[in-house]
């Protein structure tokens, strides 16, 4: 889910001029099957990842995304005509614009699904911590980034240098923080993938919205910046007298089609959460 505003001392994530098409984007390992479901809060829409070992005759399919047919479809016969089949379907996070399809998806193929949240599994196998994939001919990691959602994973091509960011980091703009999401969780989560972008090397982000990223390292230092900022500009609003979030809204998403307030109401609330628990509320104040 995108979140449109940031601060004017923030530099944007920048892009290509004519970026290339987001469909059939990716690695040497890892392809994207754009989903047809474009809003402002999905930007071109969700990207579906498929991950396999070039010639392997298996493959994961990383976040299905709508319940469409076309869609699901498309998925499978782009397997197929690879050669492939669905070894695996992983979900970064429950959210429906990502986890909607994977039971029709799961249907067609005959593949579990797999994901942190077990209300999201079918089959018995989830997502933890350090886990490693390995049913795609190559190692696939799952890397624990809760904060846009308590269960939300990033999922680590080491062949590639790629990590597959799900609503964690995107490919334009940056995320909101959900209603079951937690601010000091993501913060913790950007500083670990921060590290990871040095240590792994990192050399591209395959976000689930929006183009891919070839500077990592920049893209994590953006989003870090931009959180700092955003959490800023609402201490600021609460020192002018804010005490709603739908009044710091009014201030500091004001460049924002009031469309998306709802939505930036969410991350207003983490905020808030976040600044209660290190006692930076004004006195009296309780989110």
């Amino acid at each position: 889910m995108a979140d449109h505003a940031r601060g004017p001392g923030v530099p944007a994530v920048t892009l290509a001029e004519d970026p290339p098409p987001i469909d059939g984007s990716g690695t040497s390992r890892a392809r994207c099957v754009l989903a047809p479901n474009p809003s402002p809060m999905t930007l071109n829409g969700t990207n579906t990842w498929l991950i396999a070992e070039p010639g392997s005759p298996t493959a994961l399919v990383v976040d299905p995304g709508p319940d469409d047919e076309n869609h699901l479809r498309r998925v499978v016969d782009l397997l197929a005509g690879a050669g492939q089949r669905a070894a695996q379907i992983l979900l970064t996070h429950g959210h429906g614009d990502h986890s909607a399809g994977a039971a029709r998806l799961a249907a067609l193929t005959g593949a579990p699904v797999l994901a942190a949240d077990p209300a999201f599994r079918l089959g018995e196998t989830g997502l933890g911590p350090g886990d490693v994939l390995a049913a795609a001919g190559c190692e696939v990691r799952v890397v624990a980034t809760p904060g846009h959602t308590a269960d939300s994973v990033c999922l680590l091509v080491s062949a590639d240098g790629a990590l597959l960011t799900g609503d964690t980091v995107l490919g334009r703009g940056t995320t909101v923080i959900a209603q079951d999401g937690n601010l000091a969780d993501y913060l913790g989560s950007l500083d670990r993938l921060r590290a990871l972008a040095d240590e792994a090397p990192l050399r591209v982000l395959l976000p689930g919205h929006g183009p891919l990223l070839t500077d990592p390292a920049g893209a994590l230092d953006f989003y870090i910046a931009h959180r700092r900022e955003r959490l800023a500009e609402v201490s600021a609003a609460l020192a002018a007298g804010d005490r709603t979030p739908a009044e710091i809204v009014a201030r500091v998403y004001v460049d924002v089609d009031r469309g998306l307030w709802p939505f930036a109401e969410w991350s207003v609330r983490a905020q808030l959460a976040y600044l209660a628990d290190e006692g930076a509320l004004p006195p009296g104040m309780t989110n």
